[in-house]
């Protein structure tokens, strides 16, 4: 049960005293250094742990991604992560210019047998760690400040010792001070220094010194200050590769990244799509497509992101959120009619101004640029409106609605979906909008007509044969144009109709392009639309008003002309 005063069990974070903080004014310009955690801390987060080949799919795909940095396994930890890095060397996986990283703990048996692991590697990162927070060091470990230093010395001394027996290696060296976040500032400067001396590093032979925030326990921004507090107070910062390494417990892994890039980091571990312990690791694939909406590009390729999302669901065995960000199989669609709306009206700027920047409503990305099409961005349910619902007949389907025919078939779709609950698909769109208008050939439909014209003469003379309940008959008629002429061929059958406004287009391309007309009339004092179609945008016209003439006279009967079984 939660407790009526938290205060009295949870104590709030003890933030950094700096006041002169700089990172809140600085703008990330430059991609940091990737290193890909997914196959050792994602990999031991997972229900069932990959086996060989899902691993080496996963490798190779962040290989194909663009990763240079990529940690492989604690090979000293798993007999099962000791043969995957083997198979790696052994088998000439790694390319020339990726290097593996693996993790140990800080004891001498684990360290042996890691450097066992990664004999012969062309390049590879060491990395060792030890718990250096006030809790772990009291309750876990029970060791003092100095043993804590000891230990890291020690460890750090004996990885030395083992990468100057393999020279052909290019090693790198990397510490990380594990709760780097709850650990008191000034103990793990002087730690991480004594580290440095004791491995040595220099400006020319700088090692990583990763900042985890093993557990996420404050808002990223004291990250961020603690950060920039380290990398100020630190001695020989030019020694050192600066890496953090956030998890998302407050669910703010992906800020206090950006945060720490600000304030002085060089370097990220996370893993594609944040799988990792609790609530996960950081989550690269985010933080690189947010570089990219800014103008900057994250050195890694996500042009084609739906099979990489599905190669990591079939690897890790979890599925990636549909809302999750940039990837997610909704994140590009809207079902709110406003949203759409906005959206439709970005993309016919867009088609206006193809070079422009990228401004479209509620689109941070354009889709194509990572492999996503237009076809999903809009989707129709009974929150959408007429906007979404224009904008996918003329997206798929090549019909282009006059506004006021959008807001009349945006109720027939509406009633629908209403009815239905479920959301309704583009052909079941088309399904309705060609039951409502183009369908409605009876009583009324023209057969057939022939147009004359004298020489000099702005009148032209038509004869149609039109279908009346069944029967056939011939009406004739003069007007400035072929409708104009129908319009009076009509008048003298009957059927007074008058032209209030008409849209054309052409529908398709080649030899399968035809013509559609929209025609709004008034019959009997009340407007209606009719739509037809054909290869010549006369007869389209034509069929338009006899569409037009037929659904006024079934409106006597209010219900729209589409039922839930024809949009099934």
């Amino acid at each position: 049960m939660m407790l009526d005063n938290p205060a009295a069990k949870y104590r709030p974070f003890a933030a950094v005293d700096l006041p002169d903080r700089q990172w809140p004014s600085r703008r990330i310009e430059q991609p940091p250094i990737w290193t890909s955690v997914d196959l050792r801390d994602g990999n031991q987060s997972l229900i069932d742990p990959m086996d060989q080949e899902r691993k080496q799919r996963l490798f190779d795909l962040l290989v194909k991604i663009g990763f240079k940095e990529i940690e492989v396994g604690f090979p000293s930890a798993s007999q099962t992560d000791f043969d995957f890095v083997r198979s790696l060397i052994d088998n000439g996986k790694i390319p020339d210019d990726v290097t593996i990283q693996v993790l140990t703990q800080a004891r001498d048996h684990l360290i042996d047998r890691t450097f066992e692991a990664i004999k012969g590697a062309r390049s590879a990162i060491v990395h060792v760690y030890n718990a250096t927070d006030p809790m772990f060091r009291r309750v876990v470990f029970n060791v003092s400040k100095p043993e804590c230093i000891q230990i890291a010395v020690e460890a750090t001394t004996r990885i030395r010792q083992r990468m100057s027996e393999a020279p052909e290696t290019n090693w790198t060296f990397q510490y990380s001070p594990e709760l780097f976040t709850t650990t008191e500032m000034d103990f793990a400067k002087e730690i991480v220094e004594a580290v440095m001396e004791a491995y040595g590093a220099t400006a020319e032979t700088p090692m990583i010194v990763n900042l985890p925030a093993t557990v996420e326990v404050a808002t990223p921004n004291n990250y961020a200050d603690q950060v920039e507090w380290f990398c100020r107070n630190v001695n020989d910062r030019e020694a050192l590769i600066v890496s953090v390494h956030p998890h998302n417990d407050r669910g703010t892994g992906v800020a206090a990244a950006e945060m720490t890039l600000m304030a002085g980091a060089d370097r990220v571990e996370g893993t594609l799509f944040g799988n990792g312990e609790r609530t996960g690791n950081v989550d690269i694939v985010t933080l690189a497509m947010n570089l990219y909406t800014q103008g900057v590009h994250p050195g890694l390729d996500f042009s084609n992101i739906t099979p990489i999302m599905r190669e990591v669901e079939y690897c890790n065995q979890l599925p990636v959120h549909p809302r999750h960000p940039y990837v997610g199989d909704l994140v590009f669609t809207a079902f709110s009619g406003s949203h759409q709306d906005a959206i439709k009206k970005g993309m016919a700027d867009r088609r206006a101004n193809p070079d422009a920047i990228w401004d479209v409503p509620y689109l941070p990305i354009d889709p194509l640029d990572v492999g996503r099409s237009y076809e999903a961005v809009i989707r129709v349910n009974s929150q959408s409106g007429k906007g979404g619902i224009s904008y996918l007949l003329e997206q798929e389907h090549g019909i282009e609605l006059p506004r006021r025919l959008s807001i009349e078939f945006s109720q027939v779709v509406q009633e629908v979906a209403d009815r239905t609950g479920k959301e309704i698909t583009s052909q079941m769109i088309y399904q309705a909008f060609a039951d409502e208008y183009l369908g409605q050939t009876v009583p009324y439909a023209l057969v057939n007509h022939r147009l004359f014209s004298e020489p000099d003469s702005p009148k032209v003379s038509l004869e149609a044969t039109i279908e009346e309940h069944g029967e056939r008959r011939t009406i004739q008629g003069e007007g400035n144009g072929p409708l104009a002429a129908y319009i009076k061929a009509l008048a003298g059958a009957g059927h007074d109709v008058e032209i209030i406004d008409y849209h054309e287009h052409s529908r398709g391309q080649g030899a399968d392009a035809e013509a559609i007309a929209y025609v709004e009339v008034r019959i009997d004092g009340k407007a209606v639309f009719g739509v037809g179609t054909d290869e010549s945008i006369t007869s389209a016209s034509m069929k338009g008003v006899m569409s037009a003439i037929n659904r006024h006279l079934s409106s006597q009967a209010p219900a729209p002309n589409v039922t839930a079984a024809s949009l099934a």
